[in-house]
């Protein structure tokens, strides 16, 4: 167990020092950053004197190395567009953000799909199930960015029942999660609905049902929790995904969070913001990764040979 688990982590450190690399190399393809600092009547000198000031004067293995030594100190530099305030300082205060929408998310996704999976396991092949597996379908292949658009000309310009944009109270959070977790709850309700299928064929479950337990009882309460397995484990790789994804959504919705903050750090080429956010978003999800790795060791110990 112990050699699995230090593969494992071998392999996540491994990747994200090659994340470094990518995210390094393709922060610098956006072009020079002092080139959206400076106003156009800006002089040579000025250029060389920021390029010197900050560190961008350097062949690219030397920016490298500068970074990835204070990244390991927790130091991803200042923001070029934000001066006077570090990359992780931003990152930190737009990061409740993002977690409260993840979050929410992460609950509406649970809250629709657990029910959908189940009846459509339950009434298999049925008009039910069909609709439950037309709903998966279109919930994995609708882009977030037309289902944002067209949640918030539904709601918030033709209904005004909700906010179109911003952070404020439940009011603002509903349309932002169900764009950001629509993808999930397709997921989610197709693994529910695998697992319950293999469950309701099990012995157990005929048992119960001679023993005379009411149907409710033996698909909610038997079922279900023997069921639950494999979306538990599937959930931390969602909440990664969640906090990965919402690049889209909080752009759509004018979500302050750490998403709407890179965009924002692209468009300005602000290299140690855009650094500190990618690798923290890489940081997060290979972690979520590990641990389902971990956790799947721990349930079923043949995976631990492999």
């Amino acid at each position: 167990m112990q050699r699995f688990i230090a593969v494992r982590v071998l392999q996540s450190l491994l990747a994200i020092v090659v994340m470094s690399m990518v995210v390094f190399g393709l922060a610098r393809i956006s072009g020079n950053p002092l080139d959206v600092m400076l106003p156009i009547e800006a002089m040579p000198e000025d250029y060389d004197r920021l390029e010197k000031y900050w560190g961008l004067d350097k062949p690219l293995h030397e920016q490298y190395f500068v970074f990835v030594k204070r990244a390991l100190h927790g130091d991803f530099g200042d923001s070029l567009k934000y001066q006077g305030q570090s990359a992780m300082s931003l990152v930190a205060e737009r990061l409740p953000a993002t977690l409260e929408l993840a979050l929410f998310a992460l609950f509406i996704s649970a809250l629709i799909a657990l029910p959908i999976g189940v009846l459509a396991a339950v009434a298999k092949g049925s008009p039910m199930d069909t609709a439950a597996k037309t709903f998966a379908l279109l919930g994995q292949s609708l882009p977030a960015f037309w289902l944002g658009i067209v949640l918030m000309w539904i709601f918030a310009v033709l209904l005004d029942w909700l906010p179109s944009s911003g952070r404020g109270g439940l009011r603002h959070l509903i349309l932002p999660a169900i764009t950001l977790g629509w993808f999930q709850v397709a997921a989610i309700m197709r693994l529910v609905r695998s697992s319950m299928l293999e469950v309701l064929d099990s012995e157990f479950v005929k048992l119960a049902r001679v023993k005379g337990i009411p149907e409710w009882k033996v698909v909610w309460k038997h079922c279900l929790r023997n069921a639950g397995i494999a979306p538990l484990t599937f959930f931390a790789i969602i909440a990664g995904s969640l906090l990965t994804g919402s690049v889209i959504t909080e752009t759509v919705f004018t979500w302050p969070g750490v998403g709407l903050l890179v965009v924002d750090a692209v468009r300005s080429r602000d290299f140690q913001v855009v650094q500190a956010v990618v690798i923290m978003f890489a940081g997060i999800f290979i972690l979520c990764n590990l641990l389902v790795d971990v956790l799947y060791a721990y349930l079923d110990p043949r995976i631990r040979y492999q």
